[in-house]
């Protein structure tokens, strides 16, 4: 794998400064995209968002969204179960991501996050009646965790159910669930939290799907475990399809992990991450498998437009054409 396969950039910890974004209607300054302290959704969490990455290829002179359509179909989803009005079709949302994108004239790696949610300023805990607002927001951005050699450990915090707050749905206040497990796992100086459901299977990591191998099969828990249902985990599958391997989604109990040949973390942030030790027990070699090394160099190749057979997920910001 070449030094420029994984994302480079900076820390998702940078604080966003400057840049142009789109914001009620039209592009703007993000320093003019500006909400009032009693915005509903920074008082309740009433919003949704999503996380997608663009990668920046040299050679092609060109930046590759990737699988950006599938973002906005759950995006759009999300926003659904909030009862969150989105003006715009997933190829309009396409359109504002290119001239976002190409306004801030992106010659990197780029995270962008859009963001629907509940724009009132009004104190009333509800969904219906209250005014809408939609943003998206691009910077550049690096790994988001090491690709390689992740120490995880089982939180105590529980992954929420989905008759609680939807597990399906990128719902920004359901995020504090992850931030504490995330947390008290860096404290505790892992790299990584991976969370149980209330019934005690695994479901995910605090931000990205899960799978190990056993026996040379790939397995990942199912939809049905409040888990995320993931773009990159669907990548996976593809990509699990086209090597010849099998796959199966089933429940995982959380000793499997310890016995596990191999696991790994799969999402749009933390890309394709291999974990070597889980609860101070070492995973397989205490190296990343071959079978992850393999998913990682098939993977970090297609997205950035090197290999054929993957291009209709990425669509290009300078091109004319668009793919998906």
């Amino acid at each position: 794998m070449t030094k420029s396969s994984h994302a480079e950039g900076p820390s998702a910890r940078q604080e966003i400064e400057s840049g142009i974004v789109f914001f009620r209607g039209r592009l703007m300054d993000i320093r003019d995209a500006t909400v009032s302290i009693a915005t509903h959704a920074l008082n309740y969490g009433t919003g949704c968002f999503e996380g997608i990455r663009a990668y920046w290829n040299a050679e092609d002179g060109e930046l590759y969204i990737l699988k950006g359509h599938a973002h906005y179909e759950r995006f759009l989803r999300s926003a659904k179960i909030l009862k969150i009005q989105v003006p715009y079709t997933v190829s309009e949302l396409m359109d504002w991501t290119r001239a976002v994108l190409a306004a801030n004239a992106f010659r990197q790696d780029v995270y962008i996050r859009p963001l629907a949610f509940k724009g009132a300023a009004a104190i009333k805990v509800a969904l219906s009646g209250m005014r809408d607002e939609v943003g998206i927001l691009a910077t550049p951005m690096g790994d988001y965790v090491a690709t390689d050699g992740l120490k995880a450990t089982v939180s105590n915090w529980v992954r929420i159910a989905d008759n609680m707050i939807p597990s399906r749905a990128k719902v920004t206040g359901a995020y504090i669930n992850a931030a504490l497990a995330s947390d008290d796992a860096a404290m505790d100086g892992y790299d990584e939290a991976i969370m149980l459901s209330e019934d005690g299977q695994v479901a995910e990591a605090s931000s990205s799907n899960l799978f190990m191998v056993r026996d040379g099969t790939l397995v990942t828990s199912p939809v049905t475990a409040d888990i995320l249902e993931g773009v990159t985990r669907q990548a996976v599958f593809q990509l699990a399809r086209d090597l010849g391997w099998p796959l199966v989604e089933r429940p995982i109990d959380r000793t499997e992990l310890y016995v596990a040949d191999e696991v790994f973390l799969a999402g749009t942030g933390v890309q394709i991450a291999g974990v070597t030790e889980i609860d101070h027990r070492t995973i397989g070699s205490g190296k990343m498998g071959p079978i992850t090394a393999k998913l990682q160099e098939v993977y970090f190749q297609a997205v950035r437009g090197r290999d054929a057979r993957y291009r209709e997920w990425l669509t290009p910001v300078y091109g004319k054409e668009g793919h998906e």
